[in-house]
């Protein structure tokens, strides 16, 4: 492994990227969950299933978010993942 490959110890920018970045990607998972999944945004019972979900997601994309290589990297990668996700969301929301 070269020394520009290995993992770079910038805890404070992955730990942010995570925190902040990771509750926005999984409002979004659990957003494409609560409207497209089975029954649709009105099933029964769903809501509190969705509210319940939001925690393990976000805590798992947390804890994935020290993989990266470098703070930039976990901030372009979370970041462009999160736009492209609520882009997506709100463009089927607007043509359904």
């Amino acid at each position: 492994m070269t020394s520009s490959a290995k993992r770079q110890p910038t805890w404070l920018g992955k730990t942010l990227a995570g925190t902040i970045l990771g509750l926005a990607l999984s409002f979004i998972f659990v957003a494409f969950f609560a409207w497209y999944g089975p029954g649709g945004i009105d099933a029964r019972d769903k809501v509190q299933f969705n509210m319940w979900m939001i925690t393990p997601v976000w805590l798992t994309i947390f804890s994935f978010s020290y993989l990266f290589n470098s703070a930039k990297q976990a901030w372009l990668v979370l970041g462009g993942l999160t736009v492209l996700l609520y882009g997506v969301f709100f463009m089927l929301r607007n043509a359904l």
